[in-house]
């Protein structure tokens, strides 16, 4: 079992930023890929970025030059650095881990950008 803890939504302003972190215990060393999603209102679950176990990462053309997604090996953890956000970034952001063929999902946090 996997399990993931997200922290770090809030309310910012349009160009402003915030770091999402996500805590992963358990198996965690047969996790093969992690990655954050995001669901705004209305709409399908996303994908935003996405890194492997060997550190390769991709993102999704709509964050492209504005989030990165990183990791700490050491604490086990995910960050997604999110900058220049806009309104249209609004949704809840999920923390999710790729493990022995099977998924994880974390709780969910709010991300809300006003313009």
């Amino acid at each position: 079992q996997v399990q993931l803890v997200e922290s770090g939504g809030g309310l910012v302003q349009a160009g402003g930023s915030l770091r999402l972190s996500c805590a992963a215990s358990g198996s965690i060393f047969s996790i093969n890929a992690m990655g954050w999603y995001r669901q705004a209102p209305g709409k399908q679950r996303e994908l935003v970025a996405v890194i492997t176990s060997v550190g390769s990462t991709s993102y999704a053309d709509s964050v492209k030059g504005r989030f990165t997604i990183s990791r700490d090996n050491a604490k086990n953890t995910v960050y997604l650095q999110m900058n220049n956000l806009k309104p249209e970034d609004t949704a809840v952001y999920y923390c999710n881990a790729v493990w022995a063929g099977l998924d994880s999902w974390g709780q969910g946090t709010q991300v809300t950008v006003s313009s």
